[in-house]
């Protein structure tokens, strides 16, 4: 079987960050310097309070920022696949009411709630669908139906969900060892 080509990162996605350096403090000198009476100058413990940190990658707000194009693809979407289905939760009361008042059969509230219930449920789903759905990538509009990116974005998504995963059971490893 043929290895997976690697993927290639979108505009938007945070770069992978492998193991950052820790940035040491200098607790030994900190603590010699606050004998000092000069140390006690708020100047001086508000130095010692920050750290230099490097500059993040990716740090702009608009490198980070989903492209217009993904965002109104992603709300066409969304108000179709939640949309459709919450008028029609909403019309189930509308014709259950009209039913039982124009008295054309016999119409149990269950299913009434069954039926407006499932269609509320399915307006939820289509929210989280519509998102995954969309091409995540500005030039490629996908399908129609989106099932191809619903299926490369879903994998996106656990394999984002992996990572975050490992880097929290890494750091409570590290903090465990401490």
């Amino acid at each position: 079987m043929a290895a997976k080509p690697p993927r290639q990162r979108l505009p938007f996605e945070p770069a992978k960050s492998s193991k950052k350096p820790r940035v040491k403090s200098d607790s030994a000198a900190d603590s010699s310097a606050s004998n000092s009476p000069a140390s006690n100058s708020p100047a001086s413990k508000q130095k010692t309070q920050t750290s230099p940190r490097p500059p993040k990658q990716n740090s702009r707000p608009e490198d980070r920022a989903i492209p217009e194009v993904v965002s109104r693809r992603m709300i066409a979407r969304i108000a179709t696949f939640s949309g459709v289905p919450l008028f029609m939760g909403m019309g189930s009361f509308v014709g259950s009411y009209l039913v039982i008042k124009n008295e054309l059969f016999p119409l149990p509230s269950s299913a009434v709630l069954l039926v407006s219930l499932g269609c509320f449920g399915l307006s939820v789903l289509g929210v989280t669908y519509g998102v995954l759905s969309a091409s995540w990538e500005p030039e490629n509009s996908g399908s129609w139906l989106g099932l191809p990116e619903f299926r490369i974005n879903l994998g996106r998504t656990w394999e984002s969900i992996r990572e975050a995963r490992q880097l929290a059971k890494a750091k409570r490893e590290r903090d465990r060892n401490r």
